[in-house]
């Protein structure tokens, strides 16, 4: 009997790779707002906020909650008082105001209440118009273009006016204007609050597919059945952020 007979090697364990840590899209570093005023207005207080990639986040609030103002400060539609604000690793806070509109042109995309389509320009000329301010190579716009609203189902209505489309449909459009420059992150704020129920549901499934094929989503909702069809959620209170377990 050898020593191997009494002691045998012991299989080698099986290597489990450790999870890929998914980078933040957003990153809200205390970051605050106050308006000036007698007295001032705090409409967001110092708050911290992680979005990494591939998250589904709702902010939910009343109005008067700070929403707006917390959309505009992550749309860099506008500058935080305090703090700073990463949107995919880049700080904005000392940006000038075309390095801000080229990261906002290149990296979010936005979808309102308010469709704001053109009326008298067609679905695709809507869509194509966005290409136009991002930075997409002319030779790759109407693929682009057409790619998107196909993938909103939309594909049947590329020459129609805005005017002639349901709620709904309109603001597929708007949904397709915003994902056809890939951004890494769409902000939709109050996406449902000008279309019925059925109608409401149909674009929070288009949301829920989009965010399947990794699009990083955040609404900002005071609608709470939209605000649960997120992973997490947010809520905004008095300018304070909190999250809801």
């Amino acid at each position: 009997m050898t020593v191997l007979d009494l002691f045998p090697p012991e299989a080698p364990a099986e290597f489990v790779p450790e999870p890929a840590i998914r980078p933040a899209v957003v990153e809200l570093r205390q970051v605050a707002r106050v308006f000036p005023g007698d007295p001032p207005v705090h409409a967001l207080r110092p708050s911290n906020l992680v979005v990494a990639d591939g998250d589904y986040l709702s902010i939910v609030g009343p109005s008067g909650s700070g929403k707006s103002t917390l959309l505009n400060l992550l749309g860099l539609l506008d500058r935080p008082t305090s703090g700073e604000y990463l949107l995919d690793g880049v700080p904005t806070g000392q940006a000038s105001e075309a390095q801000r509109s080229a990261l906002r042109g290149g990296r979010i995309g936005f979808v309102f209440q308010q469709f704001h389509l053109l009326p008298h320009r067609s679905v695709l000329e809507n869509v194509l118009l966005a290409t136009t301010y991002s930075g997409v190579p002319r030779k790759e716009r109407r693929q682009r273009a057409l790619a998107a609203l196909d993938r909103v189902h939309l594909s049947h209505r590329l020459h129609f006016l805005p005017t002639l489309l349901s709620g709904g449909e309109r603001q597929r459009v708007a949904i397709a204007r915003a994902v056809v420059t890939a951004p890494q992150v769409l902000l939709a704020d109050e996406p449902t609050g000008n279309l019925d129920t059925t109608t409401s549901d149909g674009v929070m499934d288009l949301f829920d597919e989009l965010h399947r094929d990794g699009l990083t989503l955040i609404v900002i909702t005071h609608d709470l059945s939209v605000s649960g069809r997120a992973e997490r959620r947010v809520r905004i209170t008095d300018g304070n952020l909190s999250e809801i377990d």
